[in-house]
């Protein structure tokens, strides 16, 4: 499939970023979530470890590892090929604001008190933006910490965002520059700052999932432009759900009435004629699925297939998703 040139100091497949920290966006109801794991642990291939974070509440991630549901804490949930180690994270709004209180204001069980009073409600509801500074501040803690062993070595290889869809990753990453221009001083405003210094840097890449339908396929386009548009790095547009095509070319009535006949199945003419209406309903779409591949092509980023799984997504399909990425050259720095 056609690839961006490989930027200089890129490694794995041309055009798959440096990056340390993987943001992964898509339509409603294209694997987004699904995504995200699977390039975890391709990521954590060959005795690296990742750190897999999810930040809307909905424990997607503990569903699809097949876990119980994760708590504000960063858990072993799954073990790469080659020994690797994928960790888990659930950020939870309320828990990241007390971190936040203890590191910056040492209020320690101050902030419990806060929180027992409801003062954690009240600060992210009359301060929308704050909540996203919260989530994505996690984030980067998560992606600069160190090992205390004084070597500096990272903490994890790489570190995989399940975000928010695209109708809302581009306000949902940019929320820290905002925030940074309205707070003039203080940790808030340094905060934002760090966060959003990360999010621009080649430290970060963004990538988009979708399916080779229309609507996922336009919101691939415009949340890949949005996101160009504040400087936000879009890394490889993700297809996801691909098959291969079951028919070469057209195919006649008479074709379809041998091959009946041949298999020992009845080949009246209303059987023949319904078989001969699906099957040129198949090749409109991959017409369309032709189409729309070319334009997900033009968008100029870097692009990866990932197999439609008829048995459905449990642990074994999930691996082998990631075994996927792997082959089409996806690695860890």
């Amino acid at each position: 499939m056609p690839r961006s040139p490989q930027p200089p100091g890129q490694s794995g497949a041309p055009g798959w970023p440096r990056a340390r920290l993987h943001v992964v966006t898509g339509k409603g109801g294209t694997g987004k979530t699904t995504v995200a794991g699977a390039l975890a642990l391709a990521l954590a291939a060959d005795g690296r470890r990742t750190l897999v974070v999810e930040v809307e509440g909905r424990q997607g991630l503990a569903q699809l590892f097949d876990t119980p549901p994760l708590p504000y804490q960063e858990r072993r949930i799954a073990v790469a090929p080659g020994g690797g180690e994928v960790r888990a994270l659930a950020v939870d709004v309320e828990e990241a604001l007390l971190d936040y209180l203890d590191m910056f204001y040492r209020l320690g069980g101050a902030g419990r008190a806060l929180q027992r009073l409801g003062a954690v409600d009240f600060a992210t509801t009359i301060a929308p933006g704050l909540r996203d500074v919260l989530l994505t501040g996690k984030v980067k803690e998560a992606v600069t910490r160190t090992t205390r062993t004084g070597d500096r070595t990272r903490a994890y290889d790489a570190v995989v965002l399940d975000a928010p869809p695209t109708g809302r990753i581009a306000r949902f990453l940019n929320v820290t520059a905002e925030t940074a221009k309205l707070a003039k001083v203080g940790p808030i405003k340094t905060q934002s700052e760090g966060v959003s210094a990360i999010l621009r840097s080649p430290m970060t890449a963004v990538h988009v999932v979708t399916l080779l339908e229309e609507m996922p396929v336009q919101e691939t386009a415009d949340a890949a432009a949005e996101l160009a548009g504040l400087g936000l790095p879009v890394g490889a547009v993700i297809v996801n759900g691909t098959r291969p095509p079951l028919l070469s070319g057209r195919v006649t009535q008479a074709e379809i009435r041998r091959g009946l006949v041949a298999a020992g199945l009845p080949a009246d003419r209303t059987t023949v004629a319904g078989l001969a209406a699906e099957a040129g309903a198949y090749r409109t779409r991959l017409a369309l699925e032709s189409r729309l591949r070319d334009e997900l092509t033009g968008l100029g980023h870097l692009m990866l297939e990932l197999p439609l799984l008829p048995d459905g997504i449990d642990l074994s399909g999930l691996y082998s998703l990631a075994a996927s990425l792997t082959k089409q050259g996806v690695v860890a720095p």
